[in-house]
C-alpha cells in the first residue's frame, strides 16, 4: 500500500474541515489577563483593584449575592480577593467575543462550585469586619529536625 502524497493530505484534510468545520477556535489571546496578587508590583495596584471592585459590586447586586457571603470588607480577606479575582477573570473570559458560546453556562457552572468556598473565605464578617490571624511558619519548623529529614527520600 502506498503512502498517500502531501496532496491527498491536503484534500483529506479540506474535505474533513468542509464537513465538520473548524474546531481549533480562534487563534488571537482572549482579551483579560489573570491577576496575580502575590506579585503584583505597586504601580499596578490601583488599576487592578478598582476593577475588581466594580465587579464585585456589580457580582454581588447581580447575583444577589448576601454579605454572609461576600461581606463588605472582602478585600481584607485573601481567600476571598483570590476567589472573587478568579471569577472576575473567568467571567471576563466566558464573555470575551472569542468565546466559542459555552462560556457562560461554563462560568455559571463555576460559580455554582464557588459559592460555598466564598461563603468559607469570609466568615464572620457581616457588619464588622473581624480581622482573623493568618498562620504564621516564623519558627514552625526545627530547622534541624527538617534538615534530617530532608536528606532521605523516605519512600519505603
Amino acid at each position: 500500500m502506498n503512502e498517500p502524497t502531501d496532496a491527498e493530505v491536503d484534500a483529506i484534510v479540506a474535505a474533513d474541515l468542509a464537513r465538520y468545520g473548524n474546531r481549533a477556535g480562534p487563534s488571537t489571546p482572549l482579551g483579560v489577563h489573570v491577576v496575580n496578587w502575590r506579585q503584583l508590583p505597586d504601580a499596578d495596584a490601583g488599576r487592578e483593584w478598582t476593577a475588581l471592585r466594580e465587579w464585585v459590586e456589580w457580582f454581588t447586586v447581580r447575583y444577589r449575592v448576601p454579605a454572609s457571603v461576600v461581606p463588605n470588607c472582602w478585600w481584607k480577606h485573601g481567600p476571598l480577593v483570590e476567589e472573587l479575582s478568579a471569577l472576575h477573570t473567568a467571567h471576563l473570559a466566558a464573555f470575551d467575543s472569542s468565546d466559542n458560546g459555552l462560556g457562560p453556562i461554563s462560568w455559571h457552572e463555576r460559580l455554582a462550585q464557588a459559592l460555598p468556598r466564598l461563603s468559607r473565605s469570609g466568615a464572620g464578617c457581616t457588619s464588622v469586619h473581624s480581622d482573623t490571624r493568618p498562620r504564621s511558619w516564623t519558627a514552625a519548623t526545627d530547622d534541624a529536625e527538617w534538615d534530617a529529614w530532608t536528606s532521605q527520600a523516605h519512600a519505603h
